[in-house]
């Protein structure tokens, strides 16, 4: 079975890899895949090296005439039978690009919001009667797709981008590097720092917390020290325990050493993959609920689901978990069972190949 992949993979290697390794591991069961993307990308050598053709692409216009050349000649040469567009600039040059061809076009879909039959960019995505399926990210996404999606005859399902817990047995980060260390109460909070991810109300959390010495706050990523951030910090109370590190490139190895991940994004998102490297990292998640947190936190097992915007009851699983170490540790016991399982890579790639399958023989 031919595929030819859009994708763009010129991100770090950890936010790019559950991506990448299902090409791998579709290759490896016998699909012949070409992938375009940016020759100079994280994993375009490693993609090379499992027999992969790469073709350089960089998908940076909705509709790009040279790209979509590339895309048409590409289809024809090399008799694909599924396109397979990850982005909505990649998608846009595939469903034009493979207009009037044999070629089925998935796409991948992976957040909840963005797709609307009242928003005419809809049409050059999931809403264009070319895009014969959809591949979403979690059922939260499915649900919203199906909602929107007027052709009942497109193929629109669940399949978790998956993680492997052996792709994530790096080091503890020495924390000493921030101002603490081991022996203390480390919550980690990582995002690229918009509203709706939540940080002020873990800040809010922080002064209800003020009186447990040992506990430090690593914010982790671009954009806090800002308002109303610094304020926030500043009047916590534990200022000098809360440790702002800027944008990471280890992050799994930071994660690694905090007892407790939290994540407090107040509004839907497809799969946070923070949560997921966190769980396959050992480290519980503390996660507001949302649909797609709910999918993949068991409440009490491998973390605690918390109302959105409630910084109190953020504040107060926390405290319970620094109060009773025999529940974070009961806590870190289940974390990677949800990875190996229903959230495994080994799952996805299985998913993957039965979905293709599922179609029809191309004539």
């Amino acid at each position: 079975m031919n595929l030819l992949i859009l994708a763009s993979t010129d991100t770090t290697y950890n936010s790019v890899r559950p991506e990448a390794e299902i090409y791998i591991s579709l290759a490896k069961l016998g699909y012949n895949l070409t992938v375009m993307t940016a020759k100079n990308s994280v994993y375009s050598n490693i993609f090379m090296q499992q027999g992969i053709n790469i073709i350089d692409a960089k998908f940076n216009k909705k509709i790009n005439i040279k790209l979509i050349s590339l895309i048409r000649k590409t289809i024809k040469e090399k008799k694909i039978d599924f396109i397979y567009g990850t982005n909505s600039r990649a998608i846009s040059n595939a469903i034009i690009a493979s207009f009037g061809l044999p070629s089925k076009l998935i796409i991948y879909r992976g957040t909840t919001g963005g797709l609307y039959r009242h928003d005419p960019s809809s049409y050059l995505n999931a809403l264009n009667p070319r895009v014969d399926g959809v591949i979403c990210v979690s059922e939260a996404v499915t649900k919203h797709v199906k909602k929107q999606v007027f052709d009942k005859s497109k193929k629109i399902e669940t399949i978790y981008k998956g993680h492997d817990v052996s792709w994530y047995n790096q080091q503890p980060i020495n924390l000493e590097e921030f101002g603490t260390n081991k022996n203390n109460f480390n919550i980690a909070f990582i995002a690229n720092i918009r509203p709706h991810k939540g940080l002020i109300y873990v800040l809010q959390a922080a002064h209800m917390l003020a009186d447990i010495k040992d506990l430090h706050i690593l914010l982790i990523g671009d954009k806090v020290s800002k308002e109303p951030y610094l304020s926030q910090i500043k009047n916590s109370g534990m200022q000098e325990r809360i440790h702002v590190t800027g944008y990471r490139n280890d992050v799994t190895n930071i994660i690694t050493a905090c007892d407790v991940l939290v994540h407090a994004s107040t509004r839907k998102e497809g799969l946070p993959r923070v949560i997921l490297e966190s769980l396959a990292s050992g480290t519980p998640v503390i996660a507001s609920a949302n649909e797609s947190s709910l999918e993949i936190i068991e409440d009490g097992v491998n973390g605690f689901i918390v109302p959105i915007k409630d910084a109190k009851a953020i504040a107060q699983k926390i405290r319970e978990l620094h109060d009773s170490p025999q529940t974070l540790q009961k806590l870190k016991e289940h974390a990677k069972d949800v990875i190996k399982n229903k959230l495994s890579h080994t799952q996805t790639v299985k998913k993957f190949d039965e979905y293709f399958k599922s179609f029809k023989k191309i004539s």
